[in-house]
């Protein structure tokens, strides 16, 4: 079984003055059904290193020996919300990157993609608790959770498919296995058999 890394939303818990990782448990259980062992990451590595000054970057340490084979940048929290999880997701692409892993957004996750290749957002309506029918390289109907989207493809990617809006809706990258899906195919009542084709195509199995 391959072990993917996935990136955790940041949640304040102000009934107990706590501030937690969180996972939709469906997200493990997606990458469980497409045959991959998901490991969460801590969104406190990086603060730990900056705050204690460690000489040992604790992130680093942390995915060396983890060894994670594939990437996935999980939904939730907007870009600049939570600089942790912010920093966090940068340096797990960096890691990706130097080691050409691959590496799946999903809906913030796409937008930290396009984020951290100079790619802009903005505002969109229509977006919210919806569906949208794909055109494109992906031809499906898919959930829609986002108030954000794409302002235009960022630099190195291309555009996989559009909403019926036109908004931009799935990426990839020229170069690196990386792809971008602005739905939650963890929010599937049953799981969309393409979301786990591609899922397994871009994994590798």
């Amino acid at each position: 079984m391959k072990i993917v890394a996935v990136s955790q939303r940041v949640a304040r818990v102000a009934e107990h003055d706590e501030c937690r990782d969180a996972l939709d448990q469906r997200l493990i259980d997606f990458l469980l059904a497409g045959g991959f062992l998901p490991v969460p990451v801590p969104n406190t590595l990086c603060l730990h290193t900056h705050e204690t000054g460690a000489d040992q970057d604790a992130m680093h340490g942390w995915l060396t020996r983890l060894s994670p084979q594939a990437i996935v940048l999980s939904g939730g929290n907007d870009i600049g919300e939570q600089p942790a999880r912010d920093t966090t997701e940068a340096r797990l692409l960096d890691h990706a990157r130097s080691r050409r892993l691959p590496v799946l957004g999903i809906c913030r996750g796409m937008q930290m993609l396009a984020h951290a290749a100079g790619g802009q957002l903005k505002p969109v309506t229509g977006h919210v608790r919806t569906r949208h029918r794909l055109s494109g390289q992906i031809g499906a109907e898919v959930n829609s959770y986002h108030a954000f989207a794409l302002a235009s493809c960022p630099p190195a990617f291309t555009v996989l498919a559009r909403s019926e809006d036109g908004e931009i809706e799935a990426i990839r990258h020229l170069s690196l296995p990386w792809e971008g899906w602005m739905w939650h195919p963890e929010r599937e009542e049953v799981f969309a058999a393409h979301d786990l084709c591609r899922l397994k195509t871009l994994f590798g199995e």
